[in-house]
């Protein structure tokens, strides 16, 4: 071969193979393949970015012009988590997670209450934990129910604070089994219609009213372990009821114990009780000096013409008088009488003639003070 021949073009079979051309379905294959590994890469960012983003950005929240009106119910116990899927449930938040974060964000979030809450839709959720921490976002009616009322006086306020009416209210009072009074009370609502401080939900009812307050007695008395310390005391729950009612409008809550002392002593004497206050609720007054013809008004209440206690609690009493009365004081006492209506002073004795002198000491702060006896 000349020096010529390197120059010249191979032909035919002659040409080596690692000259060849590639063949064309593999470069197309190979084109394919790279497409499909730009598509995955391109995938898997559409899909990564929006969490990275979410990361960055905090949870979904609502923004702009709040929506329409709804009233909104925590319940007793609730978490903030629970809160928080509720508020979701009913688009008040957009996520739990907003909320839950605006809430750890707050350090008065613990202190949100049960009740009824008017809020809107489409808020942010740190405007919805402001409002559930605004007690003017409240949607409830606040009744005070004072210690030692009669049932009466109560479906009179109870009237009045909700506008329900008050034939409503009595007909509950009639269901005695729907109410949930125990057994003891023997149908008698009187004195198991505990006092206190209630929120009356806007959808309550009479019915579901009156019985929140017979719920409340009961729990009252299974912390004070009531019919088994009665039993010690060979009282019934319901003697020791009335027992209490009569402290609860006899005295002053420092000398609860020792009321409850008397009672006892003059039971166990065995001498009437003579109490105005019984003989006022068979009268249904509230007199503080009775005449001489209501003492002489012959009503089961009267407890000077009948021995023992009268036959129901004459009012309602509270925890401290019930406490009293599972526990008088020590003490030979059988009278007592207030001799300052201003300072609720009230002086105790065993001796009949002391006593007349205390009771004189009374009608002359009485005369001393017109218009407060």
């Amino acid at each position: 071969m000349s020096n010529l021949d390197i120059f010249a073009e191979p032909s035919g079979n002659n040409q080596p193979k690692s000259h060849q051309a590639p063949k064309e379905p593999k470069r197309a294959r190979g084109f394919l393949i790279a497409l499909l590994v730009i598509a995955l890469v391109v995938g898997s960012i559409a899909v990564a970015v929006p969490k990275v983003l979410k990361h960055f950005s905090g949870p979904a929240d609502f923004s702009g012009e709040v929506g329409s009106a709804v009233v909104f119910e925590i319940s007793q116990g609730q978490t903030l988590a629970q809160i928080g899927n509720q508020l979701k449930a009913k688009n008040i938040v957009a996520s739990v997670d907003a909320f839950t974060k605006a809430a750890a964000d707050n350090q008065d979030s613990a202190s949100i209450q049960p009740g009824f809450y008017n809020l809107k839709t489409h808020m942010k959720a740190a405007e919805a934990l402001l409002a559930l921490l605004n007690p003017a976002s409240r949607n409830v009616h606040q009744v005070v129910i004072p210690e030692g009322k009669r049932a009466s006086w109560i479906l009179d306020t109870l009237t009045k604070k909700t506008g329900i009416p008050r034939s409503e209210f009595e007909t509950a009072l009639k269901d005695t089994n729907a109410l949930g009074l125990p057994s003891y009370a023997k149908g008698n609502p009187e004195g198991f219609l505990f006092p206190a401080t209630y929120d009356i939900a806007p959808d309550a009812t009479a019915a579901s009213i009156l019985k929140d307050m017979v719920n409340k007695y009961m729990s009252v008395v299974a912390n004070l372990d009531l019919e088994s310390k009665a039993a010690a005391l060979n009282m019934t729950p319901q003697q020791i009821i009335t027992i209490a009612s009569l402290v609860e409008v006899e005295g002053h809550p420092r000398d609860f114990a020792k009321v409850s002392r008397v009672v006892y002593n003059r039971l166990k004497a065995p001498m009437r009780l003579q109490f105005d206050s019984t003989v006022n609720y068979g009268l249904g007054k509230s007199d503080i000096i009775l005449t001489n013809d209501q003492l002489n008004k012959d009503t089961p209440y009267n407890t000077y013409l009948h021995d023992g206690l009268p036959p129901t609690p004459v009012g309602n009493p509270g925890e401290a008088a019930i406490t009293a009365a599972l526990n008088p004081a020590a003490g030979d006492w059988l009278y007592f009488t207030t001799v300052n209506l201003d300072t609720q002073e009230t002086k105790f004795t065993k001796s009949y003639s002391e006593f007349l002198t205390i009771k004189n000491e009374f009608l002359k702060y009485c005369s001393d003070n017109p218009g407060k006896c």
